[in-house]
């Protein structure tokens, strides 16, 4: 009982963090939404995402056939969990590409004021995201916990934590544009690496991770002295 403890507590510790992600992608598609919309969305993709790790979990056997190989080609073996992930890799670098153009080269549109920014849209490209992010959320879980009820909680309670915290990260996002062009630099950082690991190169997620935090942390510190002359003056 206890190892099962450590393995669910361990868990969620891990799915939170591999949940950030799907977090930062949410938030910045709902932004494009009336402010009435936005939590709407969240609640919908997020709460999406919950049901489709649960249905995934309920058919785990056909999950771990994901990892199989179905074809080689030049020496790379592709499964179908590597397919998924080039996809999803692809389709986070286009969008965060896309969104960072828009941002920087092009005038910046009032939320929802797009003829593409509709919910139906939105909520159609977060499930694509969620589909990625949930099949590798499940084979992790399963080298980590043998007992499903382990990973069903493990499940729930960080679909709980995401709800709560979607909306703090979704508000500081807003707030401060800057950070906004970081968080979609950090899903394009993010999209190269499923891609890699898609190709068979995997890029240890504590690299990625430690980098995000330390360019986070940089901003922080220049949005601190920034605010300092401001006040200064």
């Amino acid at each position: 009982m206890t190892d099962a403890i450590i393995a669910l507590i361990s868990l969620i510790a891990l799915e939170v963090i591999l949940g950030i992600d799907n977090i930062i992608f949410i938030s910045i598609l709902a932004d494009k939404l009336p402010e009435q919309q936005r939590n709407k969305l969240r609640f919908w993709g997020i709460g999406l995402a919950m049901v489709m790790r649960l249905l995934l979990l309920a058919i785990i056997s056909w999950i771990l056939k994901l990892d199989q190989t179905l074809f080689t080609l030049y020496k790379t073996a592709f499964s179908g969990k590597g397919l998924i992930l080039i996809v999803g890799g692809l389709f986070l670098i286009y969008k965060a590409t896309k969104e960072i153009y828009h941002k920087t080269e092009m005038v910046e549109e009032q939320p929802g004021a797009g003829k593409n920014a509709t919910f139906s849209r939105l909520l159609g490209e977060i499930i694509l995201l969620d589909l990625v992010f949930s099949v590798d959320s499940i084979i992790t879980a399963v080298g980590m916990a043998q007992d499903l009820w382990v990973m069903y909680t493990a499940v729930v309670v960080t679909v709980i934590i995401m709800l709560f915290a979607s909306g703090p990260i979704s508000r500081f996002i807003h707030q401060h544009p800057s950070f906004k062009i970081l968080a979609l630099c950090f899903l394009l950082l993010i999209g190269v690496s499923l891609l890699a690991e898609g190709f068979q190169f995997e890029i240890p997620k504590g690299y990625i991770y430690f980098s995000m935090a330390f360019a986070f942390m940089v901003d922080i510190i220049q949005m601190k002295t920034a605010g300092k002359k401001v006040g200064s003056r």
